[in-house]
């Protein structure tokens, strides 16, 4: 577990982000102002099954730093930056939990109890990234919410909407990669 990733995961972690950064860039599905639903998370969810929970932080860390760089953040201060931008885009890391038995299955062809696994990495994965944009959605939009409604319900359903409608879109594009492609998860050392 604390092995140091190899060069060639660092390369990936890299260019995953930067791929992610531009699905960013491309329009998105917008429910409303606060709801966005892209499959921009795909690349990282990639690293998440090639190199693991290390792997997949790491990628998506490096995505949120690359938002920053770039001026595609919002922020409003320095906390929620932190909390949205470093800390949630990390945390899509946790969709690594299963990559050993991914990458088992997918090698011994086993694609059925691979995909029950990419389907929970893709709902972990996207639990803990929403999990944060939620906290943040209390504590720096919650002033947002239309009259009546509680900061709490109103960061619950936009992020709750934003997650699900990603976490589909992701669905469905790795649903359509991932058979024809097993080889973009599977590492060497499981093939």
């Amino acid at each position: 577990m604390n092995k140091a990733l190899p060069l060639q995961a660092k390369i990936e972690i890299a260019i995953f982000a930067a791929l992610a950064l531009l699905l960013d860039l491309l329009p998105s599905i917008k429910i409303a102002t606060a709801v966005s639903i892209s499959f921009s998370m795909v690349p990282i969810f990639i690293m998440c099954f090639r190199w693991g929970v290390k792997g997949g932080a790491l990628s998506g860390l490096l995505w949120g730093l690359l938002q920053l760089a770039t001026g595609t953040a919002y922020i409003l201060t320095a906390l929620q930056t932190f909390i949205e931008y470093i800390v949630a885009f990390a945390f899509i890391g946790f969709g690594g939990v299963f990559s050993q038995s991914i990458k088992t299955n997918l090698a011994n062809n086993n694609r059925s109890k691979a995909f029950v696994l990419i389907v929970l990495s893709l709902v972990i994965g996207s639990f803990a990234r929403y999990f944060w944009h939620f906290i943040a959605g209390i504590i720096f939009w919650g002033s947002y919410a239309p009259k009546g409604m509680s900061a709490l319900w109103y960061s619950f359903s936009m992020n709750g909407i934003s997650m699900v409608g990603s976490l589909i879109a992701c669905l469905v594009i790795l649903s359509l990669l991932i058979p024809s492609a097993s080889r973009m998860i599977v590492t060497k050392s499981h093939s």
